[in-house]
Parts: structure tokens; sequence; C-alpha cells
């Protein structure tokens, strides 16, 4: 027995990602499906040691089909993923567009996974943005210890968050610097290479950004509302693996040695955090990787009760493909959902 599971999406960059982690996890399916738009017709996605077709998702027909695992733009999922739903599908959707519908769980595995149960009012379940998903992570196994009352982000996003077209513009502008050719700008606002821009998503009324806004009520419907979170979301020159410089006030005291003890032994985190050069873990070595690496914790001498961290994850994996499929496996192992006999 097994599912039967698509994947909207499949060609892109999470998409692909979805498929492998599938294979690698070995996920209970009877059946993957890779779906994408018509212009990818004629294409072939990998899956574990196959070689997918892609299937057009405008005639696609979800009856039969179990879960279906959405990465191809809020426009995409505010579409097909309601007739994917009405049509049977579970569908976990990797957009922003159902995230703040309060009849949509918005799951983190290690986080909320007991807001699965509320999925069958539209069918649907949303991921969270990928910084959102990597910092709450790290912050629910604090805050169950010591309850978080403030938190001060700073982000360092990769462009692979941006999608295919953001890495190729950071390659061409890199080797365009180099060879003395026109740095030409299309998907960023500012050159990348060899630069940051401290810009990601729409700018708001308030002057923040749209990233920045995901990152406050994305905490405060998954892990407290009365959490006070500040952000300031960055695009670096890095091509997979985001980062982020955390500063936490909590209500009750917690020492910096009592905080990597409950990580270490917290899910989905792991700890590299030796106070020497290199005893940290940057984007480049957590690329390919599942945890959420936590490292140079320590004491922030200028509020009571406060610590210091550096968080960094594979955006691809951790912040969108691997906590997509992890749902679904939550869901089974929580009796939400069963193969049919």
């Amino acid at each position: 027995m097994g599912f039967r599971v698509a994947v909207v999406g499949a060609t892109g960059n999470v998409g692909r990602e979805m498929m492998n982690i599938l294979a690698e996890r070995e996920f209970p399916a009877t059946e993957i499906i890779a779906i994408a738009s018509r212009k990818s017709i004629g294409q072939t996605v990998g899956y574990g040691d196959k070689e997918l077709k892609v299937v057009a998702l405008d005639t696609f027909d979800f009856k039969g089909v179990d879960i279906a695992l959405f990465s191809a733009g809020g426009s995409v999922s505010k579409e097909y993923g309601p007739k994917a739903a009405a049509a049977g599908a579970i569908v976990i959707d990797n957009s922003s567009h159902f995230r703040m519908d309060p009849d949509v769980p918005l799951v983190v595995p290690e986080v909320n996974p007991q807001a699965l149960a509320g999925y069958k009012k539209k069918n649907i379940i949303a991921n969270p943005n990928c910084s959102t998903a990597q910092m709450l992570v790290a912050l629910k196994p604090l805050h169950d210890a010591a309850k978080i009352k403030r938190v001060v982000v700073s982000t360092y996003q990769s462009v692979s968050g941006a999608g295919n077209e953001a890495m190729d513009e950071l390659f061409t502008q890199t080797r365009a610097i180099f060879v003395n050719d026109e740095i030409k700008r299309e998907k960023f606002s500012k050159q990348i290479a060899f630069n940051v821009i401290p810009h990601i998503d729409v700018f708001l009324e308030d002057g923040s950004t749209k990233e920045e806004w995901k990152m406050v009520a994305e905490t405060h419907k998954m892990l407290d509302p009365d959490i006070e979170v500040t952000a300031t979301c960055v695009r670096v020159p890095v091509f997979v693996g985001h980062s982020e410089s955390i500063n936490i006030e909590f209500e009750n005291p917690l020492t910096d040695t009592q905080a990597r003890n409950i990580l270490r032994e917290a899910p989905g985190c792991l700890v590299i955090d030796k106070r020497e050069d290199g005893g940290y873990i940057t984007p480049v070595e957590c690329v390919g990787d599942y945890a959420t690496f936590i490292s140079r914790i320590r004491k922030d001498p200028t509020v009571k009760n406060g610590l210091n961290m550096w968080v960094v994850s594979d955006n691809l994996r951790k912040g969108a493909a691997l906590n997509a499929v992890q749902i679904a496996e939550s869901l089974i192992n929580q009796g939400l959902l069963k193969a049919a006999a």
C-alpha cells in the first residue's frame, strides 16, 4: 500500500528537490507524477534512478491523487490548489498564497504538528516562508524552555530563494566582472554579484518589505502571537543556503550552555558551536543537508535574559522541499492520511 503523489512545479528548483527528497526518504508512494506548465512538456525530471516525463498542469485530473505538493508560485496555487483539493488531494503548498488563511494550517512539523488536524477545512496545508521555517526550528525548543519575549533577526538569503533566473543572474554578473563585460540587472533591483541587497519582495507602507512581514506574521501564526518580532531581510551573493543572525530576549533565565544542550536534543537541529576558527557552519557546508545548523550561541549582555545565535540551512531543502515532504510524513504518522487498501 502507498500513496499517489503529484509534484506541481516539478521542473523548478524546489520541485526537483521535492522529487529528490521523496526518493531519498523512501516516501511510501505507489506513483509519483511530475507536473509543470505546458512549456515543460517533453522534459523529464529525476526521481531516484528513474526519469519521469512531465505532464501538463492545465489538463491534469487530480482525481485519485492522495497528496499534491505545489511549488509553482502563488498564481498557480491560487488557481489549481483548490481544484486539486476539491478532487480529493491533500494540497501541501509552498507559495505564500494560503499562509495567512485562517482555515489553512501553516506548519513546520518540528514546531506545530498539531495544527495539521485542521487541514480538512479546505484540504490545503501551507508551507511557511523558507527563512521563517529555519528560524522557528531553532526557536521552538528555546521558547518551550524559557518563553521568548522578543526576536530581532537579520537574514542573509541566497539567490536560489528567488528562483533559477536569480541564480543565473548571480553567475552571469560574476563572470562579467571578471572579464570586464557589462553588468546586466534583470531579476534584482541592484547588482547582486559581490554585493548585498537589503530588499526582498515588495515594500510595504511602513518601510518594511513583504519578506520581513512574512517572518513576523508567520511566527505569530505558528509559534506564539505574543512574541515581538522585527526582521531585516537581505539578499546575498550565495547560490544556496540561507543564514540568519538571531537575537532573542526571554522572559525567564536561560544560559548559553543550557540553550546549547536543549538545541542538541531538539528535532531538526544540529549544533556546531566551537569557539575557535572555523567552529561554525556557513552556507557552503549546509547545502544538501536536512538539518538546521546552529552556531555562535552566546549571551547578549545588553538585555536581561538575552542570547545571540547564528542559524544556517539549505533553503531549497528544509526551507521548502523537505518541510513539505515532512508535512506529508506527519499526516501519515498522525493517522490523518491512510493508504487505500
